[in-house]
């Protein structure tokens, strides 16, 4: 069992789930002051000893998604001239994770980028939950432990205790992760046929399975501007679903996103706080706890134990 101290050091993108992540820990938070220079810079100091400590840097890189990444890797570079031990980014949410890859010509790969800036930065350890691409872990030349927010997600909707199942997949490249929840769910499985129009709208096609008179689930990973997932419920509604119900792991929700939410056919969105987000105009939004989850998983690493039953427990 280690014997260095831990310290927990949030940034402002989520200081109250990092205050979440303390309670939960049963520590006291060590404090950092992170403020801006005349011109903007941004300046930080952790403000207690972490001299041999286990330092875990809860930060999410979402919006504004360049400050809080940049604060990130101050924060780290500090820790690292502070003389810690080891440094554990907990990034709840990895932004600039949708270009993992050259899909065109002149583009850059911003995933693998990201995980330079990390590593140069002198982090030893990352921590996140749901990437958007899982094969980002494989950016970093250092462990990276990758979360799931199903166990947190799966107990809401067992609760329920929906009958008549069917977990639909807005679009092909999240039918693996509604497959693993329908599976935990007891439920069927269908697919959305999408087809993007730009970065902002998309046109939605045929329906793959049975949704008429069904329960339906629609799981993503994240709600960006809710485009895909939102013309997924109409189509599921128009198709005579008995109701239809939101979730996925992150809320970025930017642009057009609340409106969309809003004026949805469905009966619950469910959003976990890996993102803060603003209830107000969303009176179907239910935003779940990922502290109890992050807390276990940074004691786990912390101790040295293995985290492979988090993993196993989302049955992805």
């Amino acid at each position: 069992m280690s014997q260095r101290s831990l310290a927990l050091i949030g940034g402002n993108a989520t200081p109250a789930l990092t205050d979440d992540i303390a309670r939960e820990l049963s520590v006291q938070r060590t404090e950092a002051r992170v403020g801006r220079f005349p011109d903007g810079e941004i300046d930080a100091q952790i403000e207690a000893n972490v001299r041999g400590a286990d330092v875990f840097l809860v930060q999410s890189t979402c919006p504004p998604v360049n400050d809080n990444l940049v604060e990130l890797l101050i924060l780290i570079d500090a820790a690292r001239r502070a003389s810690a031990t080891r440094i554990t980014a907990v990034i709840p949410y990895f932004g600039y994770a949708r270009k993992d890859r050259k899909d065109e010509g002149r583009v850059p790969i911003t995933a693998k980028l990201v995980a330079n800036m990390l590593t140069v930065a002198g982090v030893d350890r990352i921590l996140t939950v749901d990437l958007h691409a899982a094969q980002i872990q494989g950016f970093f030349d250092l462990p990276v432990d990758h979360l799931y927010a199903a166990p947190v997600l799966v107990r809401h909707f067992l609760n329920q205790r929906l009958e008549n199942l069917t977990v639909v997949a807005p679009d092909v490249g999240s039918s693996k992760m509604a497959r693993g929840y329908a599976n935990r769910l007891g439920g069927e499985l269908a697919i959305v046929d999408k087809r993007r129009v730009s970065g902002k709208d998309v046109e939605v096609g045929a329906v793959i399975g049975d949704v008429e008179d069904r329960n339906v689930l629609l799981i993503d990973d994240m709600i960006s501007t809710a485009g895909s997932i939102t013309e997924a419920a109409k189509v599921c509604h128009e198709r005579g679903a008995r109701s239809v119900r939101i979730a996925a792991s992150h809320g970025v929700l930017c642009g057009p996103a609340r409106e969309r939410l809003r004026t949805a056919p469905v009966e619950e969105i469910v959003l976990t706080d890996t993102i803060p987000v603003d209830p107000t105009g969303l009176p179907t939004l239910n935003v779940l706890r990922i502290a109890p989850l992050l807390a276990e998983a940074i004691m786990r690493v912390h101790t040295e134990q293995s985290l492979s039953v988090l993993f196993t427990r989302s049955d992805r």
